[in-house]
């Protein structure tokens, strides 16, 4: 197989749906002598966040010295970058030899009636332990896929685990209510493992408690073990803001990446560098912690791609995520004409983005579809009572033709979506 046919493989698997449970998992990576068990790791979680929390956490321990496994998804601009070392996504040649090693496993179980049909999400966490054992990594950094106590990424016993955020997402698989979904999230805690607890609403947070306390884990909560204070936007894009738990104390922290619930993230991260660091043995300085913070980027966040015109992308691609969007466009925005281009997919409450996005003055809003196989559709908006655009091309060459001064021109919505705009606009770079 050359590197087009394997990941033809890998997303082949996607037909089989999204099958929570870890029976297929375990057997998968029993077979390949559970390298996660061979792995330092840490897990995080949450709804929202999950991605720039583990890049601040990345380059926070890379200032150690650290080689650093990640795990994350859905990718932005490569399938590989899902599985990175140090940020590096894994080589083709070494994805292909990976597959080589896991699809006569996956054949052999799909022979077997409570074993077959692995999804390609079981697959990747195959090939992400393995790779980061054959490759001797210092520490892996996992991504909780959807939810987390049925997820297949649970399957390690970490340093430490996090959850960033709750709110409600994916409510056909993980529940719906607030407490239901936390209740989820809550079942990567285990046994005397650190647990670090992000801004989550007080529902949320007694689910997790709970959980914490039946397992003996120890809990850094944002607000009590460990807080931050905004000051206010980088001039030069990002934020700044001060930083307090029982360890550290540091002024003026600067972060690339913008808006005020990065700084909730970083500081999750802060906090979990913390508590790894002390783990492996490690010092813990604020000059390391700036550096790292500093060097964090994380594509489709917030993310400016033209200065003129000024262009943003962010995949708010959730009821929770387009909240914390809205607060930062009435913040960091104020004042400014925001063209908005909209696309996502029909498995999100696209009524409740949409109304949430009206909030903010001086929007102009134009909806599309896009290229996915469960993007939203030009008639599904027409429901909706809104004219949409056949293709995003389309609405961004009239949104170019209508600007004026330091108007901002947003594309927000799905990841997939906001994926196919950055390759496009930037080539992939």
């Amino acid at each position: 197989m050359n590197y087009e046919e394997t990941v033809a493989w890998i997303h082949d698997r996607i037909k089989f749906g999204i099958r929570p449970g870890l029976i297929r998992i375990n057997e998968l990576l029993d077979r390949l002598d559970n390298p996660q068990n061979k792995l330092k790791t840490v897990h995080i979680g949450g709804t929202n966040g999950k991605g720039s929390t583990t890049t601040f956490l990345r380059c926070l321990l890379e200032e150690q010295g650290l080689t650093v496994g990640t795990f994350t998804s859905p990718y932005i601009e490569s399938f590989n970058e899902r599985v990175a070392i140090n940020g590096q996504p894994i080589p083709d040649e070494d994805l292909v030899e990976l597959v080589k090693k896991i699809k006569p496993i996956v054949d052999e179980m799909d022979t077997v009636e409570e074993l077959k049909n692995a999804v390609e999400f079981e697959i990747l966490t195959a090939i992400m332990f393995q790779y980061f054992l054959e490759k001797e990594v210092d520490i892996v950094l996992v991504e909780v896929g959807l939810g987390g106590r049925y997820d297949c990424t649970n399957v390690i016993t970490p340093l430490a685990s996090a959850i960033t955020t709750i709110g409600l997402d994916h409510v056909d698989i993980l529940g719906d209510s607030i407490e239901e979904i936390a209740s989820q999230k809550a079942g990567i805690i285990k046994e005397n493992v650190p647990i670090v607890i992000g801004k989550v609403e007080e529902a949320a947070l007694k689910v997790i408690k709970e959980e914490a306390a039946n397992l003996n884990s120890p809990v850094f909560q944002y607000g009590e073990e460990f807080t931050s204070k905004y000051i206010q936007p980088d001039e030069s894009w990002g934020e700044i803001f001060n930083f307090r738990s029982q360890e550290l104390d540091l002024s003026h922290l600067k972060i690339s990446l913008l808006g005020k619930h990065q700084v909730d993230n970083a500081s999750v991260a802060i906090e979990l560098y913390s508590i790894v660091s002390k783990s492996l043995g490690l010092p813990v300085t604020g000059k390391d912690i700036q550096k790292g913070l500093k060097k964090a980027f994380w594509p489709g966040r917030m993310e400016k791609i033209s200065d003129e015109p000024l262009i943003v992308l962010d995949g708010a691609h959730n009821d929770h995520a387009m909240q914390v969007l809205v607060q930062n466009l009435k913040t960091e925005f104020k004042g400014q004409h925001i063209h908005t281009i909209f696309g996502a997919l029909s498995t999100k409450d696209i009524a409740s983005m949409i109304k949430d996005l009206k909030t903010v003055p001086n929007l102009d809003l134009k909806v599309t579809t896009f290229d996915y196989p469960k993007a939203f559709t030009k008639e599904q908006y027409e429901e909706l009572g809104l004219n949409a655009y056949n293709s995003w091309q389309e609405a961004l060459a009239e949104t170019l033709e209508e600007l004026t001064g330091d108007d901002l021109v947003l594309v927000t919505g799905s990841l997939y979506f906001i994926s196919q705009v950055r390759e496009t606009l930037l080539g992939g770079n």
